[in-house]
């Protein structure tokens, strides 16, 4: 029908209406039923909503998709949840206190290992160049040079110079058993603050704990890397954000970083019989930067501030391996990946028992063996993603209930109100619901709510630079540059 059939049927002004409700959407969920809020305490029914009642006569629904090739609005809540999760961690707020600003905080940036030389992004520099007398090739005949400038965005980047010397099965293997590198990461770091502390690492909740947030990247080459916030608090029974041991500064944390990291190792098992066990570590392009030293912050005007790695890692959690796909085609490298994950599969399902760990590498393919969540983070770093749902959904109910009823909304304590856990809801919601279908009626109405989300997208970037007076920080690691 397209949109000339919303004014001919004079449905315009609701799909309008509901294109507003769902934040320009793409692909929303569409539902048939009702729900009926009652009050715990009472019993009394509070209210009753019905899909008819809604202006298309079907309740539509965000998909909440946080991939931004699949759904540029609601990627963009998730970067901003994202990004209100790792600010309250940085410097308080959504009921964190404002004295974790003043802990030790540090940015570092894990990177895989290479696998065989690859062409890149190098600022402007030929990729890689030699001498005319050092121009070696492999044992395959390729050159194991490139004279080339690589610009951003380039489909060579990350390919490698000879596709049969790079070990791309040992590749997929480290990204399988990434998020083990990570946690076993974790572990060494604690031991090494309560060595440097002198306690023993059963002791160390007495006197400080080690909280992260972190989000994995795709490089070029389809490896991912790691970006983490990694902070230093008081005893975990202080609370969140308790002040940090004096004797441990952001420098010196940084330092037990960069020691402890590259020891870290994950032995991974043979994929059958013709195959070996590998010992998968760091690469050793392991960055970090101090962000707080500790007991104060930083200049605003140094390079890298609390407000820009929040906005950087917030950017990273809505991408994935979608980014790496060429113009209409996959890069050859990325289509190596994912045949040599699918290879892999196959032949640890003939040779090892079905509830084995690497029966489950043929799930993954479209991931390139990465298993992980993009987002993570300690359970004391700040408030959840959850969390700031049930927050976003209170307010929704809460303003509801204030024009249903002419009362304005009492703002006193209400952030507490929001946040607070469930076992403090005072309403309970009973509802049924049919699944209808995903999307819009017509590839016209999509792109409408791409075209809106897109100017939204616009609108938002508009006020960020107003605020940060034109400011954008630009942040280079491993090999990537990242422009908030």
């Amino acid at each position: 029908m397209g949109l000339l059939g919303r004014f001919a049927d004079g449905s315009m002004d609701a799909f309008a209406d509901t294109l507003a409700a769902v934040h320009n959407c793409a692909r929303p969920v569409r539902l048939a039923g009702s729900s009926t809020t009652i009050d715990a305490r009472t019993g009394e029914v509070l209210s009753t909503f019905r899909s008819t009642d809604a202006p298309l006569g079907v309740l539509f629904r965000p998909c909440g998709n946080r991939r931004a090739h699949v759904c540029p609005a609601c990627s963009r809540t998730y970067a901003r949840d994202t990004f209100a999760l790792i600010s309250a961690g940085v410097a308080g707020g959504k009921t964190v206190p404002e004295q974790v600003a003043g802990n030790p905080l540090l940015f570092a940036t894990f990177t895989a290992p290479s696998f065989g030389l690859v062409h890149g992004h190098r600022g402007g520099r030929p990729c890689r160049p030699r001498r005319r007398d050092d121009r070696t090739r492999c044992v395959h005949g390729r050159p194991l040079w490139c004279t080339a400038i690589h610009e951003p965005g380039d489909e060579r980047s990350g390919a490698p110079l000879c596709p049969d010397c790079h070990d791309t099965a040992s590749a997929v293997l480290w990204q399988w058993h990434a998020p083990e590198l990570w946690r076993r990461t974790t572990i060494a770091l604690r031991r090494a603050v309560a060595a440097h502390l002198g306690v023993t690492e059963s002791g160390l909740g007495e006197h400080a704990s080690i909280q992260y947030a972190k989000v994995a990247e795709y490089q070029g080459r389809g490896l991912v890397h790691f970006h983490a916030l990694i902070r230093l608090d008081g005893p975990a029974d202080a609370g969140i954000g308790a002040p940090s041991p004096d004797a441990l500064d952001g420098p010196a944390l940084a330092a037990l970083v960069r020691d402890t990291a590259p020891g870290v190792t994950v032995l991974a098992e043979a994929v059958d019989d013709q195959d070996t066990p590998r010992v998968l570590a760091w690469g050793a392009q392991l960055d970090v930067r101090v962000v707080t030293a500790g007991h104060r912050v930083d200049d605003p005007t140094a390079a890298l501030t609390p407000g820009q790695v929040a906005g950087y890692l917030a950017k990273y959690a809505t991408k994935d391996v979608s980014g790496l796909h060429g113009e209409g085609q996959q890069r050859p490298h990325i289509a190596a990946f994912r045949a040599a994950c699918a290879a892999l599969a196959d032949r640890a399902a003939r040779h090892h028992h079905e509830d084995h760990d690497y029966q489950r590498m043929g799930r993954w393919v479209h991931m390139l063996g990465f298993r992980g969540h993009f987002g993570t983070k300690s359970r004391r770093y700040s408030v959840t993603l959850g969390a700031l749902r049930r927050a976003r959904a209170r307010w929704q109910a809460m303003a509801a209930e204030s024009r249903r009823t002419g009362e304005p909304i009492d703002t006193r304590d209400l952030e507490r109100r929001l946040l607070a856990d469930d076992d403090e809801e005072s309403t309970v919601v009973v509802g049924s619901w049919t699944y209808l279908g995903t999307g819009w009626r017509d590839a016209a109405e999509e792109a409408l709510a791409l075209a809106a989300a897109a100017r939204a997208r616009e609108y938002d970037q508009w006020r960020a630079e107003r605020r940060d007076g034109h400011h954008t920080g630009t942040h280079h690691s491993g090999g990537t540059t990242s422009t908030r």
